[in-house]
């Protein structure tokens, strides 16, 4: 008999949950606020028939499950996209990831120098164990390279001291990257074939939607009702409710009843306080004291006269507000109408309600103008028009507590059986696509053999399913089939 599932939120997480259960003959509801888009955060929005991402999305997985379910998906309308971005510190650009040569020859002799003693101190005096960004850092490239490169960056994005963010967050973003493994790359360069052995950080090419990633959560969205799957838009949770083994839910668009699960992709500490019967105290208190970062997009229309081929850019320079630069035309000359235009987007890293988030439409977008000037990008006079994109709960923060605070969760949910959290938001986990796309795959393999199979939380960050330390060839304490593992 077919099972009954609510899902809340259309985001990557959600939709790839509601495809595969659909596909399985799953009686499937997704419930997303948005009145127009689907995809959450993987959303393409559109300005008089410019097209723009909400972060910028790279589609590369080393997942080939993950890999695999783009392709059914899209197919051909998957672009292969060479992968171009850059840091901008002190008046200068250099390559990212790091390239070690040039980023010692730009630095000059003096500066190189200092800069690779450093190195030599943090590898003969790590610290050990390291618990913070700062740390793991340094023990990874040196003080100095970590006050050039990392530290300005990183403060702008999260808005707290690298002393006060996790360890996790670095081991999660740059796995993999030191200096040495810079210089190591830049000498030999990984053969395409070996894709499962690239440091994801130093991918030189990746793929990408015609129109943004918001094409592939659309044409998801569109082939998940053909199947029979129910979205309805606009539609906020109010409250999920257990009873007699069955969940209830209330929303913004009504009141829905008889689930036997229910997967949500929404904010951790959102959702918690709207399940019924209450959490623990402990684990109620932990999940609100989870933090996020919020941010804003401006973009920009111009003349494309000063093109410039990167995907992004990275703003390290502290006189400037704006913390990293799209080239949208980069990532897809189909995001664009007019190849005379150029689209970019200054991505301004705040706290919903602080005065960036608060400042007017017209402030913002003569702030961006006067930045993306001053950098050396493009010239005021050059833009025609701007837009604003505000975006709450962009990032869950890494902070000291973090984990203590999602771990006491994690061990309530034992007494909410059916409830799966999946993707970013849902899992407080700084993830990405491909990451958030394989709990949801897994949660979706649990609901249809009927039995918990897989462990959602021992995904890793290159959405490999790895239980117990035996890369998942194990599951409570006995081998998966075959067909399972495949």
């Amino acid at each position: 008999m077919p099972k009954k599932v609510a899902i809340i939120g259309a985001g990557p997480a959600g939709l790839t949950a509601a495809y595969l259960l659909g596909k399985g003959g799953q009686e499937v509801m997704v419930f997303e606020k948005d009145p127009e888009y689907v995809g959450g955060i993987s959303r393409t929005e559109s300005y008089k028939g410019y097209h723009f991402d909400i972060g910028g999305h790279r589609f590369f997985s080393k997942s080939k499950e993950v890999e695999d379910f783009w392709t059914e998906i899209l197919g051909d309308e998957m672009l292969e996209r060479p992968r171009s971005s850059r840091i901008y510190y002190n008046g200068k650009f250099f390559s990212y990831p790091l390239a070690a040569f040039e980023a010692l020859r730009k630095l000059g002799i003096i500066e190189s120098t200092l800069c690779v003693l450093s190195y030599a101190k943090a590898k003969l005096f790590p610290v050990k164990n390291p618990t913070n960004f700062e740390d793991w850092v340094v023990n990874q490239f040196g003080r100095r390279l970590f006050n050039i490169f990392f530290k300005t960056y990183t403060e702008k994005v999260w808005g707290i001291p690298c002393k006060e963010i996790s360890a996790d967050w670095a081991a999660q973003r740059i796995k993999g990257l030191s200096l040495s493994s810079a210089i190591w790359n830049a000498l030999f360069k990984p053969k395409a074939k070996s894709k499962d052995k690239v440091i994801k950080t130093l991918i030189d090419s990746f793929r990408y939607p015609k129109y943004g990633p918001g094409m592939m959560w659309e044409t998801c969205a569109a082939k998940s009702k053909a199947m029979g799957v129910r979205i309805e838009m606009n539609c906020g949770v109010k409250d999920i409710t257990l009873e007699n083994g069955q969940w209830k839910v209330d929303t913004t668009c009504g009141n829905f009843e008889g689930f036997d699960y229910v997967l949500s992709s929404a904010p951790m500490r959102e959702m918690i306080a709207h399940v019924h019967p209450k959490f623990p105290e402990h684990a109620f208190t932990s999940s609100q004291h989870l933090g996020y970062r919020d941010f804003l997009t401006v973009v920009l229309i111009c003349k494309d006269e000063d093109a410039f081929t990167d995907n992004w850019i990275y703003i390290h320079d502290p006189s400037v507000k704006v913390g990293r630069i799209q080239n949208f035309k980069s990532w897809s000359p189909y995001m664009v109408p007019d190849p005379a235009m150029a689209c970019y987007g200054l991505e301004y890293f705040c706290f919903e309600g602080d005065g960036l988030w608060t400042s007017s439409n017209e402030e913002l977008i003569a702030l961006a103008k006067k930045e993306i000037q001053k950098i050396g990008l493009t010239q005021e006079s050059a833009v025609v028009d701007g837009y604003v994109v505000r975006q709450p709960k962009a990032y869950p923060v890494y902070d000291q507590d973090y984990k203590g605070n999602v771990e006491a969760v994690r061990d309530a949910l034992k007494n909410y059986p059916g409830l799966y959290l999946v993707g970013r938001n849902g899992m407080h986990k700084y993830n990405n696509q491909d990451h958030s796309m394989m709990t949801a795959m897994l949660a979706a393999k649990n609901i249809i053999a009927g039995q918990e199979l897989f462990d959602l939380w021992d995904v890793n960050e290159d959405a490999e399913y790895h239980e117990g330390g035996d890369r998942g060839e194990r599951v409570v304490g006995r081998l998966i089939p075959e067909k399972i593992r495949n």
